[in-house]
């Protein structure tokens, strides 16, 4: 009796593991087989940092193709400006621009050409007047890539800390009340495949770490104000074909692995106020899925090894750059641009 009681349990336990896993792609379909909202029903503009390449720039062009007038943050003016002439090359929107380096945030240096204003005042007024109801914090840097903690410049990783958490906490802070008064609204915020499918992220510690407050970040909030009428949104790319990903390691990855950024999207605006979570594209949402069935330690064995191969492929491609008298690559530098994904 107490062998088959047993066995009964455990098959039980297994049953309900096996329905949770398979309970994602269940997710998905649905998802598929529903209308995406209609994103002017949270307001006719749309706020997105970093827009001037990979991810930003594809988000920043599928949200004109539907329609949203945009205001583009970045910390350069002239790519602003090309990304501004692009989008109004191929759509009929407004865009507004507003030059600011988040890594600046919280410092003293964080001043605008106005004196006595702060930055954050310049993207304020900017909104000024206009019905924003969406905000896409894409914005973040890994520099510098695959390293062990001690190797790296401390200041580089204090200005990762800035992009990626105090800079989209502070400009979700500056856009919310305008949010609240008008009822409704939007907030994405982009993090990475480290913080939902492996237990560690070895090598890119701090950045993942960064990526984890953003999704602990945007869960609270998604609760916080789902009532007010805000729908708050953790979408999680995986591996993305972006400027934060180096060409040497983009060698070593399998080509079905890596979504292009157009690819991604596409798919990830027809998420947009569907849930607190979200994987867009099939292909990686069956990543994750597959990642469920993989013990920890399992994770932990092969995600060190990878990076320790992205790291030897980074010095490799340094070196190189260093004997050919080139100017060294500092891939993954770019503080509100692109993100890795992985």
């Amino acid at each position: 009796m107490d062998m088959a009681f047993w066995f009964v349990s455990l098959a039980c336990i297994g049953a309900l593991y096996v329905a949770t896993i398979c309970a994602r792609p269940l997710a998905y379909l649905a998802l598929c087989l529903r209308r995406p909202k209609d994103l002017h029903s949270y307001g006719s503009w749309a706020i997105v940092t970093g827009p001037t390449s990979g991810l930003g720039r594809s988000m920043a062009m599928e949200l004109a193709r539907r329609g949203l007038n945009l205001v583009l943050l970045d910390l350069d003016a002239a790519n602003l400006q090309e990304t501004s002439d692009a989008i109004k090359a191929v759509h009929a929107v407004k865009i507004k621009t507003v030059v600011f380096d988040l890594s600046l945030v919280a410092t003293p240096q964080a001043c605008v050409l106005v004196v006595g204003d702060e930055a954050m005042g310049r993207l304020r007024e900017a909104m000024d007047g206009l019905d924003v109801g969406l905000l896409v914090n894409n914005a973040a840097v890994n520099t510098p890539g695959a390293v062990y903690l001690h190797e790296a410049d401390i200041e580089r990783f204090v200005r990762m800390i800035r992009v990626n958490l105090w800079g989209l906490t502070e400009v979700t802070a500056a856009v919310l009340p305008r949010m609240l008064e008008q009822g409704k609204g939007a907030i994405v915020n982009v993090g990475s495949g480290s913080t939902v499918a492996v237990p560690s992220f070895p090598l890119y510690t701090v950045y993942s770490s960064t990526k984890r407050y953003v999704a602990t970040f945007s869960r609270s909030l998604y609760v916080e104000y789902k009532s007010k009428g805000i729908d708050v949104q953790y979408q999680v790319p995986f591996y993305v074909h972006t400027r934060m990903l180096s060409s040497a390691v983009k060698a070593k990855l399998r080509p079905w692995f890596v979504a292009t950024a157009d690819e991604y999207t596409r798919t990830a605006a027809r998420w947009i106020g569907n849930g607190p979570l979200c994987v867009p594209g099939a292909a990686q949402k069956l990543q994750w899925c597959l990642t469920g069935f993989v013990p920890d330690w399992v994770h932990d064995w092969y995600r060190i090894r990878l990076h320790l191969q992205h790291r030897a492929v980074t010095r490799a491609a340094r070196s190189g750059s260093r004997d050919r008298g080139h100017p060294v690559p500092t891939p993954n530098d770019n503080s509100v641009g692109p993100k890795i994904r992985g």
